[in-house]
């Protein structure tokens, strides 16, 4: 209790020093009134989403924390302007205090208005962005093509091509349209198999229900294969009895029937071409820290011999330094998403890339490799929580896997 008391205060004092930028840069107190219900309504939504676990993460909820780290993320800007006219206000104010000498019947100097207009101002720019990536950047599909060459990679595989997709959180889609042209894009790379890489809902499996005949439309000549995320198995959420957790957890897997795809619960399958054959490995989440670890790598790679061609796919990248490398058998390729690139970041090409993510995880977005195994963490083609994407556009990753010159 104290601690959440102690929350609620310091938001209030952080509340309160924000306000005094509008305050100050307005004189209208219908615009102050205005922005004090606009704050009450979002924060006092949010906490009562967040509270109530029934429904899980829906779609206006989605939207609620993106209104709720918009608002956030403009009063900070606020506030560290605000701050910065403070370490001049302070100081002079305690200097007219302790000399006897009030500028206008006052030691604290009035806050400057042009300081306040300018802070709105900049404030309002990374509020745009996150305005523009919900309208646009959550369905802004973008094709991310690799070429990786293997020394063992067999012949017959030459040129062979992966589509993978990820984190497709169907539960938060709310434009059919928008979808239907993502999944006609990959359809449209031709890749040889599409694989997918987990979490399909945010929660429970009816959020997948109205988009089965969407997804049923992926093809490829050799098979749809997935694997497990961490929101798939419906820990997120409030069941009215374990009994319900468990049919959720059967429907998921009839789902995936439905959609065409071949869900590997720690399994192994082999595709096979002109004699020469490739090891496609899946397993369960496994997660470093708080996360889900239902991946048993051991159980999955029971039939695949050591010296097969495997290519692993694995919800969550750290699964990879954490078992997939320390493993005595070689994962030429794991494939992962999770991480979203945090649906925000900054990436130009060749130059420069950033985003929170890497402040979490060490591969967090784009192909990895240490000696011969690789990794590629997709960025994800749906959206969690905000409703949208800024420079981490949506993503289908597709990988071309090719000898090396060393090899022919």
């Amino acid at each position: 209790m104290l601690r959440w008391i102690t929350f609620f205060v310091v938001l209030g004092l952080l509340e309160w020093y924000a306000f005094q930028a509008v305050k100050t840069a307005t004189q209208n107190r219908w615009l102050w009134l205005l922005y004090g219900l606009v704050v009450l309504t979002v924060f006092g939504s949010l906490f009562w989403g967040m509270y109530n676990r029934t429904e899980g993460m829906t779609v206006s909820l989605n939207y609620i924390i993106g209104c709720f780290l918009m608002i956030v993320v403009f009063q900070l800007l606020l506030i560290v302007f605000l701050f910065a006219e403070d370490l001049i206000r302070i100081p002079r104010a305690l200097y007219a205090y302790f000399t006897s000498n009030p500028v206008d019947g006052s030691y604290l100097p009035d806050r400057r208005k042009f300081i306040s207009q300018l802070a709105l101002g900049i404030a309002s720019l990374p509020l745009a962005s996150l305005l523009y990536g919900i309208y646009k950047g959550r369905y802004n599909y973008k094709v991310l093509r690799y070429e990786l060459a293997y020394d063992d990679l067999p012949e017959a595989f030459e040129g062979f091509t992966i589509t993978q997709i990820s984190d497709v959180h169907s539960g938060s889609f709310d434009n059919a349209q928008k979808v239907q042209y993502g999944i006609d894009l990959i359809n449209a790379q031709g890749s040889d198999v599409i694989l997918f890489t987990g979490d399909f809902v945010n929660n429970k499996t009816a959020e997948l229900v109205p988009w089965i005949e969407i997804f049923a439309q992926l093809k490829a000549p050799f098979g749809k294969f997935s694997v497990m995320g961490n929101h798939d198995y419906g820990d997120y959420m409030q069941w009215p009895s374990e009994a319900a957790k468990v049919q959720n957890f059967e429907d998921f897997k009839k789902a995936h029937q439905a959609m065409g795809f071949d869900l590997l619960l720690n399994e192994s399958r082999f595709l096979e071409k002109d004699g020469q054959r490739l090891a496609l490995v899946g397993v369960e989440n496994w997660g470093a820290g708080r996360f889900k670890k239902a991946g048993d790598l051991n159980k999955a790679v029971q039939s695949v011999a050591a010296n097969d061609f495997k290519v692993l796919m694995t919800h969550d990248p750290s699964h990879w330094e954490a078992e997939v490398l320390p493993h005595p058998y070689p994962f030429h390729l794991t494939l992962s998403g999770h991480t979203h690139g945090m649906q925000f970041g900054i990436e130009i090409p060749g130059w420069f890339r950033w985003s929170p993510a890497q402040w979490r995880y060490k591969q967090w977005a784009g192909i990895y490799a240490r000696e011969q195994e690789r990794i590629n963490v997709n960025r994800g083609f749906g959206y969690l929580a905000y409703p949208g994407r800024v420079g981490m556009w949506p993503e289908v990753s597709v990988i071309t896997l090719k000898r090396s010159q060393s090899s022919t």
